[in-house]
C-alpha cells in the first residue's frame, strides 16, 4: 500500500475568513517544519508546482511579471494570463489566479515555517475553496519533506475525503 493510498486529511483547522462586504478572503495557516528557503522553491518552481499545486505555471513564480497558470484536474484546463505582482524570496509572494488574488507570506518558526495564504474567493465557494487548499498543503508538506504524495487536486480529491473535510469548514465558517 502506498504512502498516498493510506493518506487521508485531518480535521478542518488553521483557516479563518475575512470579510470585507461581499468580498471575502480565505486565510489558512500551516507550520511546516522547514526552512522559508524551501518552502519558497516549491511555492515558485514549476516542477515543484507539479508536485502539489491546482495549477501548472508556464515559469517561475520567483519574480515580477507574466506568467501563465493552468488549472489541472479539470476536463478542459482554464488558462489565466496574469501576473506575480510581489516576489520576495524567501517571504512574500503574490499574483492573481483568474480573478482572484493570492498572497503567500512565510515566517521562520524555530527551524521551520509559518505559512501563511490570503486567497480571496467567491463567499459561495469559499469552503470549496479551503477543503482544496487543505488537501493541497498537506501533499505540499509531504513533497518539501521529500515523501511526495503526487498531486491531488480536481475529481481525485473527492478519494480523499475532500467532502467531509469542505461540510467541516462550512461548520468552521458558519455557513
Amino acid at each position: 500500500m502506498s504512502n498516498r493510498d493510506k493518506y487521508m486529511p485531518g480535521p478542518a483547522a488553521g483557516a479563518e475568513i475575512q470579510k470585507d462586504g461581499e468580498k471575502w478572503t480565505l486565510v489558512l495557516t500551516r507550520e511546516l517544519r522547514h526552512a522559508p528557503e524551501k518552502v519558497w522553491t516549491a511555492l515558485t518552481d514549476p516542477a515543484s508546482l507539479r508536485e502539489w499545486a491546482p495549477f501548472d505555471a508556464d515559469r517561475s513564480l520567483a519574480s515580477v511579471g507574466p506568467v501563465r497558470l493552468s488549472t489541472v484536474g479539470m476536463p478542459t484546463p482554464i488558462i489565466s494570463e496574469t501576473r506575480v505582482t510581489r516576489a520576495e524570496p524567501p517571504t512574500l509572494l503574490e499574483y492573481r489566479w483568474g480573478e482572484n488574488d493570492l498572497r503567500w507570506q512565510l515566517e521562520p518558526l524555530g527551524d521551520g515555517t509559518r505559512l501563511t495564504l490570503w486567497h480571496n474567493i467567491d463567499r459561495n465557494f469559499i469552503s470549496m475553496g479551503a477543503a482544496g487548499w487543505h488537501i493541497c498543503l498537506d501533499v505540499l508538506e509531504r513533497f518539501v519533506a521529500g515523501d511526495p504524495l503526487g498531486r491531488i487536486v480536481g475529481g481525485e480529491a473527492m478519494n480523499f475525503d475532500w467532502p467531509r473535510l469542505k461540510t467541516e469548514y462550512e461548520k468552521l465558517f458558519g455557513i
